[in-house]
């Protein structure tokens, strides 16, 4: 999952490395995670995704129409709720993702509002080996968003494939040596 500490150029300083992801093997069938990520959907995230991808439903967009629905209030593109529900998962799912295979069993129990919070968690369903890919595995999970009443908003079923270990593509990055840090007690 992360790689160990190393010693740091600065005495007893060490590079800590940060969270990089779940691979294939690290996925057992049960495992709940509830993802850290909470969004609060302003009006601008709503009318700015329902505009860029052309959706023409006045519900998202026009306040004055929204009134005189049976929710009196605009409600936010469904798309938008299926893509930032997917997206807070990524950090405990798919970080380590080789491509998404599906969605299935897309269900929107509950409307999302514009000042509404979302939240999200899942649970694995499945895991198994790639047959045709034996560096990759695939992973199913429900997935379910919530907003800050505990209301199931969303719920869906993901098939990923990830990566197994020791198969994960490695990336180098410049890093600055770390003698322009302060060293330990100097700091005033």
């Amino acid at each position: 999952m992360t790689e160990a500490a190393t010693q740091g150029t600065a005495g007893d300083s060490r590079v800590v490395p940060g969270w990089t992801g779940r691979l294939f093997e690290d996925f057992s069938p049960g495992d709940i995670y509830y993802h850290p990520f909470g969004k609060t959907v302003t009006e601008a995230d709503n009318q700015s995704f329902t505009l860029m991808t052309q959706n023409v439903a006045k519900t998202h967009v026009d306040r004055n129409f929204a009134k005189g629905t049976e929710f009196g209030l605009p409600l936010v593109n469904s798309t938008f709720t299926l893509a930032l529900v997917t997206g807070q998962s990524t950090i405990d799912l798919s970080m380590n993702v080789f491509a998404n295979m599906g969605w299935d069993e897309v269900r929107m129990p509950h409307p999302v509002y514009e000042g509404d919070t979302i939240y999200s968690r899942s649970k694995v369903l499945a895991v198994r080996e790639s047959k045709s890919r034996p560096n990759l595995g695939l992973v199913t999970v429900a997935t379910e968003g919530f907003n800050q009443d505990s209301k199931i908003v969303i719920s869906y079923r993901r098939t990923f494939m990830v990566y197994r270990q020791g198969h994960l593509p490695g990336v180098e990055s410049a890093r600055p040596d770390e003698s322009t840090l302060p060293q330990l007690g100097d700091f005033r």
